[in-house]
């Protein structure tokens, strides 16, 4: 009778009663929650440092109030003063920094410096340079003799967005978002690549561990090396499968509090009116406000990137991830245990390692890419060979891929596996009882090869 259920068993209770697999199973996607609730809260009581800046023209007028305060910027322009009198006594009088103009503006873009003690924000340094540019930008049109430029400027100012939409072979048309897809493959390539990568080189530790213990010596008089491989490899796979799980059940409880408390619509008001009024200027604020009295295009915003999250296909990717993990998986650890199988301890893995996990480094590089461009040739080749597939095809799917694409890397992915299992257990049934005699690539072959 086979003794694998058995092995399957003890190492997989052995594992999850870990109090290291409990702490970071629930800390998980605490804390991928929390890069979402902590920025936005931030974002929601931020309170701004209150910043007053000296402005100095070089012998000019030509900028004087075209930077405008807000609430929590002041810009005194100074006449009569250098910047050199003032560069060592600008802290006494109050002010945050100088900020020195020169008529070379004009055509010159970097002939405009802030002086100061500390690195400015990135909020004051795009306030300035944007309220700059629109000056000097009309200030050249007004050379043309326009009659009311003013309000001709007012009148062309125009934004675009671009919605994007997608249809489906029944003519359904669903909201879709470029950075939510951009977003789920980053999330699903990384996150593929850390699992295989982990429980697969938890298979190797455990191996080696038992061989160099001795153990294994006691086990394989009752169990067959092959049924302890299989035992150890399904085991670990279980592990994962079940960390997996209780993180998609605890995402989803999180987002449904975060959908009832922080991400409710009087909030997100709130946080794009502080967001508002930390980058623009009072005058900006007030045509803001003006556009948004039907319509908040913030808000807007948001509410179609929630909808495009909803109508991502969470069914196909939450289904692929499985079983991407779980032949992935198998596929990385059987070659794990055959190196573990090889070797007296972890230092002699190094040789081994290398070739291993080149392929799946390279799926990760792959995969990043394929956020740019997901129906490039790479990516598409990627995503069927096996050792790549994992990483990359979990990359693609949020941007759509033809159901024959998936389904003919699914079935190159359980053929290679199969295929690797069986040379694994080769290596593995020779390798675990040979002790002292240093391992190479020649030497497993040989062990590939006996059939015995």
């Amino acid at each position: 009778m086979s003794k694998i259920p058995v092995i399957i068993k003890r190492e997989y209770l052995t594992r999850v009663r870990k109090k290291s697999f409990i702490i970071m199973t629930i800390l998980a996607p605490v804390l991928m929650a929390a890069l979402i609730i902590v920025p936005t809260l931030l974002m929601m009581n931020q309170q701004q440092d209150f910043k007053k800046i000296a402005v100095i023209e070089d012998n000019s007028d030509l900028f004087k109030g075209v930077i405008k305060n807000t609430e929590n910027l002041e810009f005194v322009y100074l006449d009569n003063v250098k910047v050199d009198d003032l560069k060592t006594t600008f802290e006494q009088a109050g002010y945050y920094g100088i900020l020195y103009i020169s008529p070379e503006i004009v055509n010159t873009p970097n002939a405009v410096q802030l002086i100061s003690k500390k690195q400015p924000p990135i909020g004051l340094l795009q306030h300035i340079e944007s309220s700059l540019e629109k000056d000097i930008e009309r200030q050249k049109l007004m050379t043309y003799n326009i009659e009311n430029l003013d309000q001709i400027m007012k009148n062309v100012d125009t934004k675009v967005s671009v919605q994007t939409k997608k249809i489906g072979d029944s003519g359904e048309v669903e909201d879709t978002s470029t950075g939510i897809a951009m977003a789920l493959a980053y999330i699903g390539g990384l996150l593929m690549y850390m699992l295989v990568f982990i429980f697969g080189s938890q298979v190797m530790r455990g191996v080696i561990e038992e061989k160099t213990s001795r153990v294994v010596e006691v086990i394989v008089s009752s169990v067959k090396p092959v049924e302890l491989m299989m035992g150890k490899i399904v085991g670990i796979a279980l592990v994962g499968l079940t960390q997996f799980l209780i993180w998609v059940f605890l995402t989803m409880g999180i987002f449904t509090v975060l959908k009832s408390t922080v991400l409710k619509t009087e909030n997100l008001t709130e946080v794009s009116q502080n967001m508002t009024k930390s980058i623009l200027s009072d005058e900006q604020q007030q045509m803001a406000q003006e556009q948004s009295a039907s319509v908040n295009p913030d808000m807007a915003e948001f509410q179609q990137l929630f909808t495009s999250a909803l109508n991502q296909p969470w069914g196909l990717i939450i289904l692929s991830f499985i079983f991407y993990f779980v032949t992935g998986y198998l596929l990385y650890a059987s070659l794990f245990a055959a190196i573990g199988s090889a070797v007296d301890n972890e230092t002699e893995t190094q040789q081994f390692m290398l070739p291993v996990t080149i392929p799946i480094i390279l799926g990760l590089m792959v995969a990043m890419g394929t956020m740019q461009n997901p129906e490039s040739s790479l990516s598409f080749w990627c995503s069927l060979i096996p050792l790549t597939s994992p990483v990359v095809m979990m990359a693609r799917i949020p941007f759509g891929v033809p159901y024959w694409q998936l389904g003919l890397s699914m079935v190159l992915m359980v053929v290679t596996f199969v295929a690797f299992v069986w040379m694994a257990a080769k290596i593995y049934r020779t390798g675990i009882l040979m002790y002292g005699k240093k391992s190479s690539w020649q030497e497993m072959w040989k062990w590939l090869r006996y059939s015995g």
